[in-house]
C-alpha cells in the first residue's frame, strides 16, 4: 500500500532501520518495559520496541494508516493501537501504565506533546524522542539563550537529559528540510508544573518586555505583586523572563501565590 504523508499532520516517516539501535540504546530498554509511542506512522520503530519490551501503546491521529499499521503488527499481542489525538487523549489512563515514551513525534505537537506528559502522566520516567534540532536543542537550553524559553523552563523543572544524537534527513521520508535529532531525559523531583505553568507560559508571552509586565498582562498578578515576589528571590523589577533559571520560576511562582 502506498502511503502519502500528510504534511498537515507533521508527518515524516521514519524508513531507515539503522537509526533504531540508538533509540533503544538512549530509551535503555529493558524486556520488562511499558512504552507508549506516539505517531508510530508505518509502524517501523513500533515492531522493533516490540520485539524487545513487553509490550507497546501506539497511538496514531491518521486512520488511513490502519491498514499498513495493522499489516505490519500482525501477529504482535504485545502492541495496542490507538487511533486518536494524543493531545487529547487520557494517556494517564493507559493499561498497562506505560514507563518510557518512545516516539518519532509529528513536528507540528511535538512541544505541547512533552510538556504534556511531563505535567499530566505521573507514570511516564524516561523519553526518547526524535525531534527537530531546534525543538532538541530548546528543550534544556541555559538562560539568557536566544533558544531558553518557556519550554526550556518546564522541561527542566521536571526532568534532566540523559542523551543526545543528532540524526539526518535520510532516515525519513519523506526528507524533511530541517535538521532532526533524539533527545532522551529522565524524570526528577521537582515541582509540580501545574502550579508553575500559568507563570511561565505569561513570562516569555512577551519577551521584549519585562517579566513583570508580561505577567500583569496576563491577568495573573497586579504589577506591584510581581515587583514584590522578584524583591523575594532578589531580583531586580526590570529582569527579563529569559534571565532567571528555572528555580527561580518556581521560586517566583510560589512568591506571588
Amino acid at each position: 500500500m502506498n502511503v502519502v504523508p500528510k504534511k498537515a499532520l507533521g508527518q515524516h516517516f521514519l524508513v531507515d532501520e539503522n537509526i533504531l539501535g540508538v533509540i533503544g540504546r538512549l530509551s535503555d530498554l529493558q524486556p520488562d518495559d511499558v512504552a507508549v509511542e506516539i505517531g508510530p506512522g508505518l509502524g517501523v520503530l513500533t515492531r522493533y520496541l516490540a520485539e524487545r519490551i513487553e509490550f507497546v501503546h501506539a497511538v496514531e491521529i491518521d486512520r488511513t494508516l490502519e491498514e499498513p499499521l495493522t499489516a505490519t503488527l500482525a501477529g504482535r499481542e504485545n502492541v495496542r493501537l490507538t487511533f486518536g489525538d494524543a493531545l487529547r487523549l487520557d494517556l494517564a489512563a493507559l493499561e498497562p501504565r506505560p514507563r518510557k515514551l518512545i516516539a518519532n513525534l509529528p513536528y507540528n505537537v511535538a512541544t505541547p506533546l512533552v510538556v504534556e506528559t511531563l505535567e499530566h502522566v505521573p507514570s511516564l520516567e524516561r523519553w526518547c524522542v526524535m525531534v527537530q534540532r531546534e525543538i532538541a536543542e530548546r528543550l534544556f537550553a541555559e538562560p539568557r539563550t536566544k533558544a531558553y524559553g518557556a519550554v526550556s523552563v518546564l522541561v527542566q523543572l521536571a526532568a534532566r537529559k540523559t542523551g543526545f544524537h543528532a540524526v539526518p534527513p535520510t532516515v525519513f521520508r519523506p526528507r524533511p528540510r530541517v535538521e532532526s535529532a533524539l533527545v532522551a531525559f529522565v524524570r526528577i523531583a521537582g515541582p509540580s508544573l501545574t502550579d508553575v505553568r500559568p507563570i511561565v507560559e505569561a513570562a516569555f508571552a512577551h519577551r521584549r518586555k519585562m517579566l513583570a509586565n508580561s505577567v500583569a498582562l496576563a491577568g495573573l498578578a497586579s504589577r506591584a505583586r510581581v515587583d514584590e515576589a522578584l524583591a523575594a528571590i532578589d531580583r531586580t523589577t526590570g529582569v527579563r523572563a529569559e534571565e532567571l533559571t528555572p528555580l527561580e520560576f518556581f521560586a517566583l511562582a510560589e512568591a506571588i501565590r
